[in-house]
């Protein structure tokens, strides 16, 4: 087939997370397949309007907030190349099954906006996209074919009407080390992510500071990049060492070398990280929230924690840290749990739903 996937990032974008990674992880696989694999996305700084990345056609046109016009007037101009056009969502729909009729339209969601929307926008259009803009927007997919990568997510749609919505769960691009590492001789917390408000890094770095008065040895890391990162270093606390941005290769490494990492969040589609670090052996302490109770099996993997307090995860962590043998079963568990997640498996699921073999519900045995 000839598949046109929309999506506001790319995998090169400086701003790309865990979606662009979810998309190019799959788009490559379908090329790989045969498929001829179109992605039309925006421009960032010093990009290549056009560029061929593992076999995927990017196509860069417009901003984060133009690329939505620029996608209609590409579909005016090549609609009759496809057969079958991807919308995924991220906040703002492309709003394809608007403008397509005869071709075969997937959305892919992978979670609601939601608390994003209080977060991350400012008074008054956050109360406008909580309350109004994203059930307004999403009310014209509820009869469009849907992929979601959580049941969280996948209930929330059914919430809002949508009729048919498939799970299919994001990959790994390692593989789970056969054995735990040896950890930091001191307890280490890590955290993983975008730093941006809606992501709570500052819960993690609280949570750390009460840590650090029950535990005087404790040091953290904090891997990752963003606006809010300014903010968080000028209350840089002692044994806090900031990463930004860094390879795969120490990406892991770090992981696998601390104890435990923390996931306080408003929302997830399902949290990669969580995933990512139970590769490495490390378990995870999480708010209970959408996508986290996915990722995080609690008692077993890890923690989920009703109440979305920096206290109540600390006092989880300083427990959990003093225990060995809890933290080692959790430790085991985490790795165990990793085995079942690759990107070829994410693929071949996502191939289910394209060949409307999805009778399966195109689901991982995992949730």
């Amino acid at each position: 087939m000839r598949i046109l996937w929309f999506n506001w990032k790319d995998i090169q974008n400086p701003e790309a997370g865990g979606a662009e990674l979810y998309t190019h992880e799959i788009m490559k696989r379908l090329a790989k397949a045969g498929h001829e694999m179109t992605l039309f996305t925006s421009r960032f700084k010093s990009c290549q309007l056009n560029e061929n990345i593992d076999g995927v056609d990017i196509v860069r046109e417009g901003n984060r907030y133009s690329v939505y016009t620029e996608a209609k007037n590409y579909l005016k101009a090549y609609e009759h190349h496809y057969d079958l056009m991807i919308d995924e969502i991220n906040t703002m729909p492309f709003f394809i099954p608007k403008f397509v009729r005869e071709k075969k339209v997937i959305a892919l969601i992978h979670q609601l906006a939601r608390e994003f929307w209080l977060y991350e926008t400012k008074f008054p259009i956050n109360y406008i996209g909580y309350y109004y803009l994203e059930n307004k927007w999403l009310s014209n997919y509820k009869n469009t074919l849907t992929v979601a990568p959580s049941n969280s997510t996948k209930m929330d749609l059914k919430e809002l009407g949508f009729k048919r919505v498939f799970v299919v769960p994001p990959g790994l691009e390692v593989t789970p080390l056969s054995d735990a590492k040896k950890k930091e001789a001191c307890p280490t917390v890590v955290f993983i992510g975008r730093l941006k408000k809606a992501k709570l890094p500052h819960h993690a770095l609280q949570a750390f500071s009460i840590i650090k008065r029950e535990i005087y040895d404790a040091k953290m890391w904090i891997i990752g990049d963003g606006y809010f990162r300014k903010k968080l270093e000028s209350f840089e606390r002692k044994d806090v060492t900031f990463y930004g941005h860094i390879s795969n290769e120490k990406k892991y490494d770090l992981l696998s070398r601390a104890h435990i990492i923390l996931v306080p969040a408003v929302r997830e589609g399902w949290g990669l990280v969580v995933t990512e670090a139970n590769a490495m052996g490390t378990p995870a302490i999480g708010y209970d929230v959408h996508g986290l109770r996915d990722s995080i099996r609690h008692g077993e993997t890890g923690i989920t924690i009703t109440e979305k307090s920096p206290e109540v995860m600390a006092q989880q962590a300083i427990s959990l840290l003093r225990d060995s043998k809890r933290l080692s079963n959790y430790s085991r568990n985490a790795l165990e749990f990793s085995r079942q997640f690759s990107w070829d498996n994410t693929a071949e699921s996502f191939k289910k739903v394209l060949y409307n073999r999805n009778e399966t519900k195109a689901n991982i045995t995992m949730v």
